[in-house]
């Protein structure tokens, strides 16, 4: 194994932003993927944003917070999973500047989403229960480590129902883009199988790119001294989600507004697995090592989700600085949650 550490700060700092950069690139790739994907399988953007896009571009963060934990830092592997909540959450509210046509939540609203939200929401809270009870464990793994997973699929299940069921809609307006998941009308003349495999690839481009990233990341916090929770939190969360906010401004650029809110939502869902799998390799329960300032980072997290579910609710057309109250909460709130931290 590699000791990044006996590196030195220049090259940790060039192989964390090399790193992100390879995130970036293959998030835009895996972007257009699964948006073909979502067309050819009749999902639906929103679950496919959440089964495709959402999980794969999610790879850099679990491996970045299970190689962390496992290397004996629960509280960067903790920080980069809440902190990614926060962070990814904060790119609905940028996706929506860049859907020039009305507000993002307004475009994006379905009951699917809605769903999807609630689902984040009761997982986070799971998580956050954990924390308050994390001296429970069965051969060093806390029971919550079990449901999140079981609670994850579960839910899959339910967007799935949502979608098939169609008893509630969104009402349709002129600035409302419909789903498509018509086969026929795809442009790309490549094989399933081929689409497939490059879909492997990328995700499999950014598995090993989240790797660099938690390795240079504890080499960095050794050397700076920084806090881990604030830098996980901080820096190591914004590089792993770095996926979903290009795969968001790409998706809002084609206007397929609801792989963007999909792919962002779906990710956070499963970005709160990432506790699970790193509790999994801690000899304790890793809730054991969340201290008040990440429970602080999972409150801001879920307050800023119902704030996104609200504004998906009124459906605001166009609000301050063009885009809706909600986002301009949303860019609030991540500030007062980064301020916490230097607090």
């Amino acid at each position: 194994m590699f000791e990044f550490e006996s590196y030195g700060f220049t090259v940790n700092a060039a192989i964390f932003l090399a790193a992100a950069a390879v995130i970036t690139y293959a998030g835009v790739k895996v972007s257009h993927l699964a948006d073909e994907l979502a067309d050819r399988t009749g999902l639906g953007e929103v679950v496919a944003g959440a089964l495709f896009v959402g999980a794969s571009t999610s790879l850099p963060g679990a491996i970045t917070s299970v190689a962390t934990a496992w290397q004996g830092f629960p509280s960067l592997a903790i920080g980069n999973a809440l902190g990614g909540l926060t962070a990814q959450t904060l790119f609905i509210a940028v996706a929506d500047i860049f859907y020039r046509r009305a507000n993002l939540e307004h475009a994006a609203a379905t009951p699917v989403a809605l769903a999807q939200g609630l689902l984040l929401l009761g997982l986070l809270a799971t998580a956050l229960i954990a924390a308050s009870v994390p001296d429970i464990s069965v051969f060093g793994v806390h029971p919550v480590s079990i449901i999140l997973p079981i609670g994850y699929v579960l839910g899959l299940l339910l967007l799935n129902s949502v979608h098939d069921s169609d008893m509630w809609r969104a009402t349709v307006t002129d600035e409302t883009r419909e789903e498509i998941s018509d086969a026929s009308e795809s442009e790309d003349d490549r094989s399933n199988g081929k689409l497939w495999s490059l879909f492997g690839v990328y995700a499999a481009l950014t598995a090993l790119a989240g790797y660099a990233v938690g390795e240079s990341s504890i080499a960095l916090v050794s050397i700076t001294g920084v806090s881990s929770t604030l830098f996980g939190t901080t820096f190591t969360a914004i590089a792993n989600s770095l996926p979903e906010l290009v795969t968001a401004i790409a998706a809002v650029r084609i206007g397929a507004v609801g792989l963007a809110v999909g792919d962002i939502i779906g990710g956070n869902a499963f970005e709160i697995l990432f506790l699970s799998m790193a509790d999994f390799v801690t000899p304790e329960p890793i809730y054991l090592d969340m201290k008040p300032d990440d429970q602080a980072t999972g409150l801001f997290a879920g307050l800023m989700v119902i704030i996104v579910l609200l504004g998906m609710m009124k459906r605001e057309k166009r609000g301050a600085f063009n885009i809706g109250f909600e986002s301009v909460l949303v860019f609030v709130l991540y500030a007062l949650s980064v301020g916490v931290l230097f607090i």
